[in-house]
């Protein structure tokens, strides 16, 4: 079955999802990335960690002021007014006329470890009780 999409953004979102190990919710200390169409056919991203949410109690609806700390140079702090399905993934919408699509990655797609544990220690520094077998130890000189 062929998927028909019916602009580069919405192909975009669909990669994305396709890609990236993605939340279904969105917690205060997550990093979300965020897609948004800014001409005709041409889109961008951005990352930005949640800082936190705030009720807006001028709506009737369910709309929350969210916090977010951009993660580039230099770092930026903003607030969007946004609905849950909008911070969630759940629904595409718009902020100036242009597409904009948000969702927390996943932070247990970045764990080293099929475990789900601790990633493994690195070789150096060593650990306690010496240097690892077949490396050289530091030896005091006088």
């Amino acid at each position: 079955m062929t998927q028909v999409f019916t602009t580069p953004f919405d192909k975009l979102v669909d990669e994305l999802k396709s890609k990236l190990k993605l939340k279904d919710d969105t917690s205060v200390g997550d990093v979300i990335l965020i897609a948004k169409e800014i001409s005709s056919g041409e889109t961008a991203a951005d990352f930005a960690q949640v800082a936190g949410f705030t009720a807006d109690p001028t709506k009737r609806d369910e709309w929350w002021h969210v916090r977010l700390l951009f993660l580039g140079f230099p770092l930026v702090n903003t607030v969007f007014t946004l609905q849950t399905p909008h911070f969630t993934g759940k629904e595409v919408f718009t902020m100036g006329g242009k597409k904009v699509f948000i969702k927390a990655l996943d932070p247990e797609a970045f764990c080293d470890s099929d475990e789900g544990g601790p990633p493994p220690r690195p070789p150096w520094p060593p650990a306690p009780g010496g240097p690892p077998s077949g490396k050289p130890g530091f030896k005091l000189v006088k």
